[in-house]
């Protein structure tokens, strides 16, 4: 190891907050398959398991009345693959991945697939290095401003406004509801909603008991895929 690499390292090991004990774990999660049969995927498999789970465990701590499909489209906001990437840039993980000839020519160093592979097997050798509670702490650690921004964020916005916010995001055309009244009497009414969206093939078809909750049933069922 070159003494540029050792200081990057450490400069890494600064920013997580964690010293490793065995540097051989830290070099294997930034190495990518292209540069040796000895890399980081079975790390990144040990690492995005980790990081749901201590994910899910945060938004459950911070949001005690909070219902499952909330947690875990917050979670899945968390998680994906951009988030990832943003972090990995964030701790500069481009400047001292380990790549092979193909990769680095091509700019794999900034592609945020291969980014993110990285910061889910940094996560994973973190864990083998030393104990879920440090792994746990590094974690929460690297998402302190994201897990804190989310109190102001609206979680409690309904499922329709958070699939247009979703769509907008991504310059996505917004959804397109269509409501049917199945059942017309006063005292058992049900409708059924259908919600269209560009990205999916299929309409997704909800039922309730007014024209609102349908369309919310809807939006939420079609949140649900999107975020699959």
């Amino acid at each position: 190891m070159s003494n540029k690499d050792a200081i990057a390292l450490k400069q890494l090991m600064s920013q997580l907050q964690y010293e490793f004990q065995n540097i051989d774990l830290l070099r294997q999660a930034l190495t990518h398959r292209s540069a040796q049969t000895i890399n980081n995927e079975r790390l990144e498999y040990l690492g995005d398991a980790i990081l749901s789970f201590v994910i899910a465990d945060a938004l459950y701590q911070r949001f005690p009345t909070q219902k499952e499909g909330n947690l875990s489209r917050l979670r899945s906001e968390l998680v994906k693959g951009v988030t990832l990437a943003e972090i990995a840039r964030e701790l500069a993980l481009g400047e001292v991945l380990i790549l092979g000839p193909g990769e680095l020519k091509s700019g794999g160093f900034r592609r945020d697939s291969i980014l993110a592979d990285a910061f889910e097997a940094l996560i994973g050798a973190v864990y083998l290095d030393s104990d879920i509670t440090t792994v746990q702490t590094m974690i929460l650690n690297c998402y302190h401003q994201r897990l804190n921004a989310l109190n102001a964020s609206g979680v409690n916005k309904d499922p329709k406004t958070q699939l247009q916010e979703y769509l907008q995001s991504r310059q996505q055309p917004l959804p397109v509801y269509s409501v049917y009244a199945l059942q017309a009497e006063d005292h058992n009414p049900l409708f059924e909603a259908h919600c269209q969206v560009a990205v999916l093939k299929e309409v997704v078809i909800a039922t309730g008991t007014s024209h609102k909750k349908a369309e919310q049933q809807a939006a939420e069922q079609t949140l649900r895929l999107l975020l699959k």
